[in-house]
């Protein structure tokens, strides 16, 4: 039988420690959470612009194209590889595939 003298008093007002008076682990991941809320948002916005660049690239390249016997301009075409690459990264930070954020947070794989 336990010693009744070491059990806390349920009628005593005052706060006894542990984990619900003390910040630990538990709440420094929260705190993250809505940091990483903030880096989703910000990066969120960059997917919007990233979209209407790669629009435009594409329908310059299908002009280009157009006007040159279906050769495509090379500088375009690395660009939006490039610009793949970068929209990929950025989704795996979205979906929480990879911990690491896009450029320029991180270098341009």
């Amino acid at each position: 039988m336990p010693d009744p003298s070491l059990l806390p008093d349920p009628t005593d007002p005052t706060p006894q420690p542990g984990p619900t008076s003390q910040p630990g682990p538990e709440s420094a991941p929260q705190e993250s959470l809505w940091l990483r809320l903030l880096w989703m948002i910000l990066i969120g916005m960059m997917l919007g612009l990233a979209q209407t660049v790669l629009q435009i690239a594409a329908l310059l390249q299908f002009v280009l194209m157009l006007t040159r016997d279906g050769r495509p301009n090379a500088e375009l075409a690395w660009f939006g590889k490039r610009m793949g690459d970068w929209m990929a990264k950025a989704v795996r930070f979205q979906t929480a595939a990879d911990e690491e954020k896009p450029w320029p947070w991180s270098p341009l794989d």
